[in-house]
Protein backbone atom coordinates (compact mmCIF):
# COMPACT_ATOMS: atom_id res chain seq x y z
CA UNK A 1 0.00 0.00 0.00
CA UNK A 2 1.23 3.23 -0.92
CA UNK A 3 0.11 6.91 -0.02
CA UNK A 4 -1.21 8.42 3.05
CA UNK A 5 -2.56 5.90 5.27
CA UNK A 6 -4.69 5.84 8.70
CA UNK A 7 -4.93 3.35 11.16
CA UNK A 8 -7.60 2.60 13.00
CA UNK A 9 -7.81 -0.02 16.22
CA UNK A 10 -9.79 -1.32 18.75
CA UNK A 11 -10.93 -4.75 20.54
CA UNK A 12 -12.64 -7.14 18.24
CA UNK A 13 -16.28 -8.03 19.87
CA UNK A 14 -18.27 -11.42 19.38
CA UNK A 15 -18.96 -13.27 15.89
CA UNK A 16 -17.53 -13.00 12.53
CA UNK A 17 -14.07 -11.40 11.97
CA UNK A 18 -15.56 -8.94 9.17
CA UNK A 19 -18.76 -8.55 10.96
CA UNK A 20 -16.64 -7.74 14.08
CA UNK A 21 -14.54 -5.35 12.90
CA UNK A 22 -17.82 -3.62 11.08
CA UNK A 23 -19.27 -3.46 14.10
CA UNK A 24 -16.27 -1.44 15.24
CA UNK A 25 -15.71 0.92 12.85
CA UNK A 26 -19.19 1.67 11.74
CA UNK A 27 -17.89 4.28 9.02
CA UNK A 28 -16.83 1.36 6.50
CA UNK A 29 -19.30 -1.07 5.37
CA UNK A 30 -18.62 -5.01 5.50
CA UNK A 31 -17.88 -5.34 2.10
CA UNK A 32 -14.80 -2.37 2.78
CA UNK A 33 -13.69 -4.40 5.25
CA UNK A 34 -13.15 -7.78 3.49
CA UNK A 35 -11.54 -6.20 0.72
CA UNK A 36 -8.91 -4.27 3.04
CA UNK A 37 -8.31 -7.50 5.09
CA UNK A 38 -7.93 -9.19 1.37
CA UNK A 39 -5.53 -6.42 0.78
CA UNK A 40 -3.25 -7.22 4.15
CA UNK A 41 -4.65 -4.12 5.66
CA UNK A 42 -5.44 -6.43 9.12
CA UNK A 43 -3.20 -6.88 12.27
CA UNK A 44 -3.65 -8.94 14.88
CA UNK A 45 -2.36 -8.63 18.37
CA UNK A 46 0.86 -7.22 15.70
CA UNK A 47 0.53 -9.88 13.22
CA UNK A 48 -0.83 -9.92 9.49
CA UNK A 49 -4.22 -11.63 9.56
CA UNK A 50 -6.59 -12.50 6.61
CA UNK A 51 -9.29 -14.80 7.31
CA UNK A 52 -12.33 -12.65 7.45
CA UNK A 53 -14.51 -15.49 8.19
CA UNK A 54 -12.78 -16.29 11.64
CA UNK A 55 -15.07 -16.41 14.26
CA UNK A 56 -12.40 -16.53 16.69
CA UNK A 57 -10.80 -13.49 17.24
CA UNK A 58 -13.35 -12.39 20.03
CA UNK A 59 -11.66 -9.96 22.39
CA UNK A 60 -8.54 -9.76 20.55
CA UNK A 61 -6.26 -5.97 20.06
CA UNK A 62 -6.84 -4.78 15.76
CA UNK A 63 -4.90 -2.55 13.88
CA UNK A 64 -6.60 -1.83 10.23
CA UNK A 65 -4.63 0.27 7.84
CA UNK A 66 -6.85 2.52 5.16
CA UNK A 67 -4.93 4.25 2.44
CA UNK A 68 -6.35 7.57 1.98
CA UNK A 69 -9.21 7.10 -0.85
CA UNK A 70 -7.93 7.64 -4.58
CA UNK A 71 -9.90 10.15 -6.72
CA UNK A 72 -12.93 9.08 -8.75
CA UNK A 73 -11.98 8.44 -12.43
CA UNK A 74 -14.99 10.93 -12.88
CA UNK A 75 -14.25 14.71 -13.31
CA UNK A 76 -15.61 17.40 -10.83
CA UNK A 77 -17.62 19.96 -12.84
CA UNK A 78 -20.17 22.90 -11.85
CA UNK A 79 -22.92 22.19 -13.10
CA UNK A 80 -26.13 23.43 -10.94
CA UNK A 81 -28.18 21.17 -8.30
CA UNK A 82 -31.26 21.50 -7.35
CA UNK A 83 -30.56 20.15 -3.61
CA UNK A 84 -33.44 19.42 -1.50
CA UNK A 85 -31.88 18.04 1.81
CA UNK A 86 -28.18 17.57 2.69
CA UNK A 87 -26.23 16.58 5.97
CA UNK A 88 -22.74 15.11 6.44
CA UNK A 89 -23.99 11.68 5.50
CA UNK A 90 -26.65 12.21 2.71
CA UNK A 91 -27.54 14.36 -0.31
CA UNK A 92 -31.28 14.69 -1.57
CA UNK A 93 -31.64 16.12 -4.94
CA UNK A 94 -34.30 17.03 -7.30
CA UNK A 95 -33.47 16.09 -10.84
CA UNK A 96 -34.41 17.76 -13.89
CA UNK A 97 -34.98 15.53 -17.06
CA UNK A 98 -32.18 15.47 -19.67
CA UNK A 99 -29.44 14.64 -16.73
CA UNK A 100 -27.82 11.24 -16.71
CA UNK A 101 -27.08 10.02 -13.39
CA UNK A 102 -24.00 7.81 -13.78
CA UNK A 103 -21.32 8.57 -16.59
CA UNK A 104 -21.58 5.64 -18.76
CA UNK A 105 -21.26 5.25 -22.84
CA UNK A 106 -22.04 8.06 -24.63
CA UNK A 107 -22.26 10.17 -21.23
CA UNK A 108 -18.42 10.32 -20.55
CA UNK A 109 -19.15 13.64 -18.21
CA UNK A 110 -21.73 16.17 -17.30
CA UNK A 111 -23.93 13.92 -15.26
CA UNK A 112 -24.85 13.89 -11.80
CA UNK A 113 -21.72 12.36 -10.50
CA UNK A 114 -20.07 15.23 -11.79
CA UNK A 115 -22.29 17.80 -10.38
CA UNK A 116 -21.80 16.14 -7.35
CA UNK A 117 -18.06 15.38 -6.90
CA UNK A 118 -18.29 19.16 -7.66
CA UNK A 119 -20.76 20.31 -5.17
CA UNK A 120 -19.21 17.71 -2.07
CA UNK A 121 -15.52 18.64 -3.04
CA UNK A 122 -13.54 17.72 0.45
CA UNK A 123 -17.02 16.11 1.76
CA UNK A 124 -17.09 12.56 0.59
CA UNK A 125 -15.61 9.36 2.22
CA UNK A 126 -14.02 6.24 0.41
CA UNK A 127 -16.77 4.60 -0.42
CA UNK A 128 -15.29 1.52 -1.83
CA UNK A 129 -11.98 3.19 -1.51
CA UNK A 130 -12.62 5.31 -3.80
CA UNK A 131 -14.01 9.27 -3.69
CA UNK A 132 -17.12 9.49 -5.25
CA UNK A 133 -20.70 9.90 -4.05
CA UNK A 134 -22.69 6.61 -3.27
CA UNK A 135 -25.02 5.64 -6.06
CA UNK A 136 -27.86 3.21 -4.69
CA UNK A 137 -31.30 3.92 -6.97
CA UNK A 138 -31.07 5.47 -10.34
CA UNK A 139 -34.20 7.72 -12.31
CA UNK A 140 -33.97 7.60 -15.65
CA UNK A 141 -32.14 10.74 -17.77
CA UNK A 142 -35.43 11.46 -18.96
CA UNK A 143 -37.56 11.25 -15.74
CA UNK A 144 -37.64 13.99 -12.94
CA UNK A 145 -37.81 13.67 -9.56
CA UNK A 146 -35.62 12.96 -6.24
CA UNK A 147 -32.81 10.92 -5.57
CA UNK A 148 -30.85 10.16 -2.60
CA UNK A 149 -26.64 9.89 -2.72
CA UNK A 150 -24.70 8.88 0.17
CA UNK A 151 -21.93 10.82 1.37
CA UNK A 152 -20.30 8.20 3.25
CA UNK A 153 -19.71 4.56 3.26
CA UNK A 154 -21.87 3.72 6.48
CA UNK A 155 -24.40 5.83 4.71
CA UNK A 156 -24.21 3.71 1.64
CA UNK A 157 -24.47 0.83 3.33
CA UNK A 158 -27.34 1.79 5.56
CA UNK A 159 -28.86 2.89 2.32
CA UNK A 160 -28.39 -0.05 0.14
CA UNK A 161 -30.47 -1.92 3.07
CA UNK A 162 -33.09 0.17 2.95
CA UNK A 163 -33.61 -0.25 -0.72
CA UNK A 164 -33.43 -4.29 -0.35
CA UNK A 165 -35.83 -4.39 2.15
CA UNK A 166 -38.09 -2.42 0.41
CA UNK A 167 -38.09 0.47 3.08
CA UNK A 168 -38.50 3.47 1.12
CA UNK A 169 -41.70 5.27 0.32
CA UNK A 170 -41.34 6.36 -3.47
CA UNK A 171 -44.15 7.93 -5.21
CA UNK A 172 -44.27 9.04 -9.05
CA UNK A 173 -46.46 10.92 -10.96
CA UNK A 174 -47.12 9.86 -14.10
CA UNK A 175 -48.71 11.32 -16.98
CA UNK A 176 -50.57 8.48 -19.28
CA UNK A 177 -52.42 7.95 -22.61
CA UNK A 178 -56.01 6.85 -21.52
CA UNK A 179 -58.15 6.93 -18.48
CA UNK A 180 -57.03 3.99 -16.36
CA UNK A 181 -60.32 1.59 -15.61
CA UNK A 182 -60.17 0.80 -12.42
CA UNK A 183 -58.61 4.17 -11.39
CA UNK A 184 -56.71 2.47 -8.58
CA UNK A 185 -54.92 -1.13 -8.68
CA UNK A 186 -51.74 -3.15 -8.24
CA UNK A 187 -49.87 -4.32 -10.95
CA UNK A 188 -48.11 -7.76 -9.98
CA UNK A 189 -45.37 -8.87 -12.86
CA UNK A 190 -41.87 -10.03 -13.03
CA UNK A 191 -39.71 -7.89 -15.19
CA UNK A 192 -36.62 -8.41 -16.95
CA UNK A 193 -34.53 -7.70 -19.89
CA UNK A 194 -36.46 -8.00 -23.46
CA UNK A 195 -35.82 -11.67 -25.14
CA UNK A 196 -36.48 -9.23 -28.26
CA UNK A 197 -34.69 -5.92 -27.74
CA UNK A 198 -31.75 -6.03 -24.89
CA UNK A 199 -32.30 -1.96 -24.68
CA UNK A 200 -35.76 -2.55 -22.97
CA UNK A 201 -37.45 -4.25 -19.54
CA UNK A 202 -40.25 -6.42 -20.43
CA UNK A 203 -43.35 -8.38 -18.07
CA UNK A 204 -41.66 -11.81 -18.55
CA UNK A 205 -43.38 -15.30 -17.63
CA UNK A 206 -43.42 -15.77 -13.91
CA UNK A 207 -40.34 -18.13 -13.51
CA UNK A 208 -38.52 -15.65 -15.01
CA UNK A 209 -37.69 -11.91 -14.14
CA UNK A 210 -37.59 -10.07 -10.88
CA UNK A 211 -41.03 -9.73 -8.65
CA UNK A 212 -42.16 -6.10 -9.39
CA UNK A 213 -44.99 -4.89 -8.04
CA UNK A 214 -46.56 -1.09 -8.58
CA UNK A 215 -49.56 0.55 -7.04
CA UNK A 216 -51.74 3.36 -9.17
CA UNK A 217 -54.46 5.69 -8.25
CA UNK A 218 -55.44 8.27 -11.11
CA UNK A 219 -55.53 11.65 -9.49
CA UNK A 220 -57.39 13.30 -12.53
CA UNK A 221 -58.79 12.46 -15.83
CA UNK A 222 -58.97 14.05 -19.15
CA UNK A 223 -60.27 13.41 -22.61
CA UNK A 224 -57.79 10.96 -23.42
CA UNK A 225 -55.30 10.64 -20.53
CA UNK A 226 -55.04 11.15 -16.96
CA UNK A 227 -52.91 12.36 -14.45
CA UNK A 228 -51.63 8.90 -12.05
CA UNK A 229 -49.77 8.59 -8.80
CA UNK A 230 -47.44 5.36 -8.68
CA UNK A 231 -46.49 4.14 -5.31
CA UNK A 232 -43.91 1.31 -5.38
CA UNK A 233 -43.65 -1.48 -3.92
CA UNK A 234 -40.33 -2.72 -5.51
CA UNK A 235 -37.80 -0.62 -7.39
CA UNK A 236 -37.06 -2.37 -10.91
CA UNK A 237 -35.86 -0.93 -13.66
CA UNK A 238 -38.45 1.04 -15.97
CA UNK A 239 -40.65 -0.21 -13.71
CA UNK A 240 -43.42 2.48 -13.68
CA UNK A 241 -42.87 2.58 -17.40
CA UNK A 242 -43.14 -0.80 -18.09
CA UNK A 243 -46.31 -1.47 -15.85
CA UNK A 244 -48.50 1.01 -17.50
CA UNK A 245 -47.96 -0.14 -20.56
CA UNK A 246 -48.44 -3.43 -19.68
CA UNK A 247 -52.00 -2.35 -18.30
CA UNK A 248 -52.74 -0.43 -21.98
CA UNK A 249 -51.77 3.19 -20.57
CA UNK A 250 -48.12 3.59 -21.61
CA UNK A 251 -46.88 7.28 -20.50
CA UNK A 252 -47.01 10.40 -22.70
CA UNK A 253 -43.84 10.98 -24.30
CA UNK A 254 -42.22 7.48 -24.03
CA UNK A 255 -41.11 6.41 -27.22
CA UNK A 256 -39.84 3.02 -26.00
CA UNK A 257 -42.59 1.93 -24.52
CA UNK A 258 -45.17 3.51 -26.64
CA UNK A 259 -46.15 2.92 -30.14
CA UNK A 260 -48.58 5.61 -30.14
CA UNK A 261 -47.35 8.87 -31.40
CA UNK A 262 -47.10 11.48 -29.51
CA UNK A 263 -48.70 14.24 -30.28
CA UNK A 264 -48.89 16.22 -27.23
CA UNK A 265 -47.25 20.20 -27.75
CA UNK A 266 -46.16 22.53 -25.16
CA UNK A 267 -45.79 26.08 -24.24
CA UNK A 268 -45.40 28.81 -25.89
CA UNK A 269 -43.47 27.63 -29.30
CA UNK A 270 -45.50 24.56 -29.13
CA UNK A 271 -42.82 22.47 -28.79
CA UNK A 272 -43.11 18.47 -28.67
CA UNK A 273 -43.44 16.74 -25.62
CA UNK A 274 -40.85 14.71 -26.37
CA UNK A 275 -39.62 12.56 -22.82
CA UNK A 276 -41.73 10.08 -20.61
CA UNK A 277 -44.47 12.35 -18.56
CA UNK A 278 -42.95 10.78 -15.07
CA UNK A 279 -41.88 12.61 -11.77
CA UNK A 280 -40.43 10.99 -8.72
CA UNK A 281 -42.51 13.19 -6.42
CA UNK A 282 -42.08 11.48 -3.03
CA UNK A 283 -39.37 10.42 -0.77
CA UNK A 284 -39.51 9.04 2.41
CA UNK A 285 -37.60 6.45 4.76
CA UNK A 286 -35.56 6.43 7.69
CA UNK A 287 -32.03 8.27 7.99
CA UNK A 288 -29.75 5.17 7.93
CA UNK A 289 -27.08 7.03 10.26
CA UNK A 290 -29.27 8.97 12.80
CA UNK A 291 -32.59 7.44 12.85
CA UNK A 292 -34.87 10.44 11.92
CA UNK A 293 -37.57 9.94 9.44
CA UNK A 294 -37.32 11.68 6.23
CA UNK A 295 -40.12 12.66 3.88
CA UNK A 296 -39.56 14.93 0.87
CA UNK A 297 -41.70 16.06 -1.77
CA UNK A 298 -41.05 18.44 -4.78
CA UNK A 299 -43.40 19.82 -7.37
CA UNK A 300 -44.20 18.67 -10.91
CA UNK A 301 -41.73 20.59 -13.77
CA UNK A 302 -42.46 23.03 -15.65
CA UNK A 303 -42.59 21.04 -18.65
CA UNK A 304 -45.04 18.49 -17.17
CA UNK A 305 -47.01 21.64 -15.41
CA UNK A 306 -47.46 23.04 -19.00
CA UNK A 307 -48.80 19.37 -19.96
CA UNK A 308 -51.52 19.24 -17.54
CA UNK A 309 -52.64 22.72 -18.54
CA UNK A 310 -53.33 21.68 -22.41
CA UNK A 311 -54.59 18.20 -21.40
CA UNK A 312 -57.06 20.47 -18.84
CA UNK A 313 -58.75 22.61 -21.48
Amino acid sequence: MSGEITTFSGVLGEGRLDSALAAALPQFSRARIQALIADAALRINGQPFADAGSKKMSGQAFELNVPAPVPDKAIAQNIALDVVFEDEHLIIVNKPAGLVVHPAAGHSDGTLVNALLHHCQGKLSGIGGVQRPGIVHRIDKDTSGLLVVAKSDAAHEGLAKLFAAHDIERKYIAIVNGIPAPPAGTVRTQIGRSTTNRKKMAVLPESKGRHAVTHYRMVEAFAKAAMVECTLETGRTHQVRVHMAHIGHPLIGDGVYSNRQNHYKIGPNQAKFDRQALHAASLGFIHPITGGTLRLECGIPEDMQLLLSKLQL
